[in-house]
Formats: structure tokens, sequence, C-alpha cells
């Protein structure tokens, strides 16, 4: 209820202050339950993609830290978001978003980079969408990084790949996996050159606390 609340309440606030989003091959979306995947470029792009997205609802990967306030913990649960620990994930890291994605009507949204401050991509959510048998979709958000410049009435841009499905049957050697994420990164580069040929994110400084 209170996902639903909020949707209603952010939505319409966001329009009002930087005008709706503008939204590419919204068509890609595949039927049924998926992970999105975008670089991780502002705090707000997982709140952004969802909220394009809807009625789909979605859960979030979010770091344990966030979780530490009672107060903060519980408003992320209700927003179906799940503690992960990036530096040491362990198996419940995979199992959760498996769970969620083979047993109720939410997608996912994953980073695959981890952080805002690294463009390395990273493999869990191959290994999620091969386990929990789910496409990736590649996306990509340009537009206001902090919300002070949604003011600017710059827009927000957000474009959908097509899906990238992970044959169950396939090993997913380093080989492999290699492949996979080079497709994730091809398919990028190719949406924020669709929205802005000439689009180059600049990444922010890490800041010294972060040791991710």
């Amino acid at each position: 209820m209170l996902y639903n609340f909020l949707v209603h309440l952010i939505n319409p606030l966001l329009n009002l202050i930087n005008g709706c989003t503008r939204v590419y091959n919204r068509g890609n979306l595949p039927d049924g339950n998926y992970i999105i995947v975008a670089p991780h470029r502002t705090w707000m792009d997982p709140v952004l993609i969802a909220l394009v997205v809807w009625p789909k609802k979605f859960s979030f990967m979010a770091k344990k830290e966030l979780f530490a306030n009672p107060v903060a913990g519980w408003f992320l649960k209700k927003l179906n978001a799940f503690p992960v620990d990036r530096k040491h994930p362990g198996p419940s890291a995979v199992k959760k978003p498996v769970t969620i994605l083979r047993k109720t009507d939410l997608s996912t949204i994953i980073f695959p980079s981890g952080s805002r401050y690294s463009a390395k991509l990273k493999g869990g959510a191959i290994v999620i969408a091969k386990l929990a048998n789910v496409p990736l979709v590649p996306a990509v958000y340009q537009g206001p990084l902090k919300f002070g410049q949604l003011f600017t009435r710059k827009h927000r841009h957000i474009a959908f790949g097509k899906p990238i499905y992970i044959d169950r049957k396939q090993r997913l050697t380093d080989e492999n996996q290699a492949k996979i994420e080079q497709e994730m990164q091809t398919a990028f580069d190719k949406l924020d050159k669709q929205i802005n040929p000439d689009f180059h994110y600049v990444m922010p400084p890490k800041p010294a606390d972060d040791d991710f």
C-alpha cells in the first residue's frame, strides 16, 4: 500500500517540478518478471526507473547500511527493498531476489557495477537471471543527478533495450559471463547514444568513507 501511495504522490510531484520523463523503447519491456540492469548514476535512478514502468512493481537491493536506522529500515522494507552486504554478499544476495522473482509478481532492478563510483560490471545479475529464469532488460538514465537539479527543468530520459535471455543450460564460465557482460555494456552504450549522441557520463569522485 505504501508503494502505491508513493507512486501516486511522487510521480505528479516530479512531473510538476521537472516535466514528464521522456521514455524510449517501452515496448522492449517483456511480460512477466524480469531484471532491469542499468548503470548506477544517481541515488534517484531506482525510483525514477520504477516510476516509469508502473503499474509493474519492483523489489530493490539496497546496501545494508541504509537499514541501520529502524525507521529507514521499516520504510525501505515497505517499498520491497532488502539489505545486501556489498563487501561480503553471501548466498542470500542471490537467493533472496531469485525467490522474489520466482514466487511473487515483483520484478527487480540491479545495478551491475554495484556503486555509483564504479563502471566495472559484476556478475550477480546474470546469476540471478539464470536461476530465476527471467530476462535481463538493459536500461539507462540521463538527466538530473541530484534532487536540486530537478528544479532546473533539465529533462529526465530513460531508455530500455531489448531483453537479454540467459540459457539455463549454459554454464556460466568466465568466458560466457564476460560475453553477457559485454552484451549489457554494448546495450548501455547504444541506449545512451539513442537519447543523446553527445552524452558522456562523468563519474563523481568516490567518497573517502566508501570502501566498496
